[in-house]
């Protein structure tokens, strides 16, 4: 049955910081994404809820799916969650999505679509109408692990006992029957890891030894704990789950700063990447990838599938003027040497051309690289099948 709703859990990768029960408060230590209430930034699962949202209305109504104009260079915000794409041909195909994205990292702007939102947890209002297009669970700097002395961010854990509470309420609002459908039928979708490693790498928890320690212990760790998050998930009747990789943080603006300027390292010698953190992403990947091969040998009924967005990202870094990117290196938003020093304080900071930069702030990736990495696990392009063992495509599809 095509997949009627996506339902997301993560940290900045899904969430632009608004997903937060205190967050006034949180929100002075977070770098600004182009977010608000009626814009939402474009992040991967924000295209993929784009598809989800087009699935649910060619199945179950008859609104009309339209291709885009260009987007124009103006700094954020962007919008594409609550949308729909327009168009200059009127006879498009309400079932292709085909061409919903394309390999051009200048994405649509976007069009508001005859259904809500795919709503955060806390905007969500506890009715199961609000439930039946999805929710977005995640939370900005949210890790795998709790740590005891950091602000939490909606760790997996507390994701998880969100998640149970929305399927509690789908079994009393709908049936059990009806409700198994409908959760075996949606896609959840994972997307953690980053902030655990930056925790661990330059934080000040007691996870933080910098390498001083046995670091292999690192991925195994924290990949067990996402490992015993997707069993759970499985349990409560979830039959589609997409899990993410970690991308190649080390390659992002601060990390570079911090590992070259703040620990006293040759800084004649400054790459465009720390390899020797990369080194432990691609681990990560590797540790995440062997579990999502055992739990679809041992749940035949489910499709697990894992995408490695860190082989994706690491194609666009490589050759960044084939994807039309000027600047490999420096953030988009921030202060400093390669906008590295802050966050996006505030937008008035933002460079005027969004698409040409890899990076959006300190730590995170571009727009224009969230909607290349969102085309290939989709569809397998423009940067190859970063998904595994089937596309996000052929998945919904299931």
């Amino acid at each position: 049955m095509k997949s009627p709703a996506i339902f997301v859990m993560g940290d900045s990768t899904v969430d632009c910081g608004v997903n937060a029960l205190f967050y006034p408060l949180l929100r002075r230590n977070l770098s600004l994404f182009p977010c608000s209430k009626t814009h939402q930034s474009t992040l991967i699962p924000h295209f993929l809820a784009l598809i989800a949202m087009i699935i649910h209305v060619s199945h179950y109504g008859s609104t009309a799916v339209h291709h885009s104009t260009p987007m124009s260079s103006s700094p954020p915000p962007f919008s594409f969650l609550d949308s729909l794409i327009q168009s200059d041909d009127d006879n498009t195909n309400n079932n292709d999505t085909s061409n919903l994205f394309t390999s051009s990292p200048l994405k649509p702007r976007a069009k508001k679509m005859g259904l809500p939102n795919t709503p955060t947890f806390y905007e969500q209002n506890g009715t199961i109408q609000g439930i039946l297009s999805g929710i977005n669970y995640g939370s900005a700097q949210a890790t795998i692990l709790p740590f005891a002395n950091i602000p939490t961010f909606q760790s997996l854990n507390q994701q998880q006992r969100q998640a149970f509470e929305t399927i509690q309420l789908l079994q009393l609002q709908l049936g059990e029957q009806e409700a198994h459908q409908f959760i075996s039928s949606s896609i959840f979708y994972l997307s953690l890891g980053k902030d655990d490693y930056i925790n661990f790498l330059f934080g000040n928890s007691s996870f933080s030894s910098g390498y001083s320690g046995d670091t292999q212990m690192v991925p195994r760790l924290l990949v067990d704990e996402l490992t015993n998050a997707l069993r759970n998930l499985y349990d409560a009747g979830v039959k589609k789950i997409v899990t993410m990789g970690v991308y190649p943080l080390g390659c992002a603006p601060r990390t570079v700063v911090n590992w070259y300027f703040l620990t006293g390292r040759n800084r004649r010698r400054v790459r465009v990447c720390v390899n020797e953190i990369n080194h432990l992403m691609m681990q990560h990947n590797r540790l995440l990838n062997d579990h999502i091969v055992d739990l679809n040998l041992q749940y035949s009924d489910a499709q697990f599938v894992f995408c490695d967005v860190y082989q994706g990202f690491m194609q666009i870094l490589s050759n960044p003027q084939n994807f039309g990117f000027d600047d490999a290196r420096g953030a988009c938003c921030g202060r400093g040497w390669h906008g590295a020093a802050s966050g996006c304080d505030n937008m008035e900071m933002a460079c005027n051309q969004t698409s040409a930069h890899v990076w959006w702030d300190f730590y995170n990736p571009s727009e224009a690289v969230n909607s290349l990495l969102a085309d290939s696990a989709w569809s397998g392009q423009p940067l190859g099948d970063i998904c595994h063992p089937l596309s996000i495509q052929a998945l919904a599809n299931m």
